[in-house]
């Protein structure tokens, strides 16, 4: 749950940083008749990202066995891929709200009212589509559902977003989207480790060590898993949120670090 929240929560709060900053930017060149089109944008923006959802959905639905394996493998692997890109993608803007206002200016000369719909369009619906992809991930990794997590994480979002816009409540963004990259990162790692472990299943990868360690303590006479076991209480949030698993492949292990080592070489290297 807590995964699927921080994914929900942080996208919608870049939606809505993207929607509150073209607003305020057209306010603030008296282009107050635009917001028109920023609203249309957002209804639109949603509208397809729903439409996104359901398709995604229904097709996903329809595989079962080696194929199903196949497909959640390869939707965590993207879903890594598609984090990976939006993480290195903040780190690189030294201001985002710079570059959102030379978008508008721009789209006002070149396209004026289609313009600006466009920019709040793409921008809910590249959220939307990437929040579905990777809520689909954190279930195939963690067996959970995602839905009230999700719901949570939308609804604190839009209540700190409207908090800010208000000037009711003020955060720095470069510490937050560092905290939020750092715990989206370790999520990111998970998925490569439990979309190589499902790819692993389905016999497109190779098993050289089934268990290179295996921590998980033993399942109680009566089922139940202890608190510390991958299925348990504390265990299963570790998993969901960082990818956690008690007796991994020697595949999953690589990949998990090497993710993570090549994350942090290149971050550094965008820092300089």
């Amino acid at each position: 749950m807590l995964a699927s929240l921080l994914i929900t929560f942080r996208e919608t709060l870049e939606a809505a940083l993207v929607v509150g900053i073209v607003l305020g930017y057209l306010s603030k060149i008296n282009k107050k008749e635009m917001f028109k089109n920023v609203y249309y944008a957002v209804g639109a923006g949603i509208f397809a990202s729903i439409l996104g959802a359901v398709i995604f959905n229904v097709l996903s639905g329809g595989f079962e066995g080696r194929a199903e394996e196949i497909f959640e493998g390869i939707t965590m692997l993207a879903g890594a891929a598609l984090l990976t890109t939006m993480i290195m993608w903040i780190i690189g803007k030294s201001d985002i709200a710079v570059k959102i206002t030379k978008d508008v200016d721009n789209s006002l000369v070149k396209k004026g009212a289609i313009g600006i719909f466009m920019i709040v369009f793409m921008a809910i619906l590249r959220e939307g589509i990437e929040t579905v992809i990777f809520l689909n991930a954190s279930v195939y990794a963690s067996g959970e559902s995602s839905l009230i997590g999700a719901i949570i994480g939308i609804l604190i979002a839009i209540a700190l977003s409207f908090l800010l816009f208000k000037g009711l409540m003020k955060i720095s963004l470069k510490k937050f989207f560092l905290v939020t990259n750092i715990l989206l990162i370790l999520f990111a790692a998970g998925l490569v480790a439990h979309g190589l472990h499902e790819l692993q299943e389905a016999k497109l990868f190779p098993v050289v060590i089934e268990h290179i360690w295996d921590v998980n303590p033993e399942v109680v006479v009566d089922g139940s898993y202890p608190a510390l076991h991958e299925k348990g209480a504390v265990g299963s949030i570790f998993k969901g949120l960082f990818g956690y698993n008690g007796n991994p492949t020697l595949l999953e292990t690589i990949a998990y670090w090497l993710y993570l080592i090549s994350i942090i070489f290149i971050w550094k290297k965008k820092k300089k």
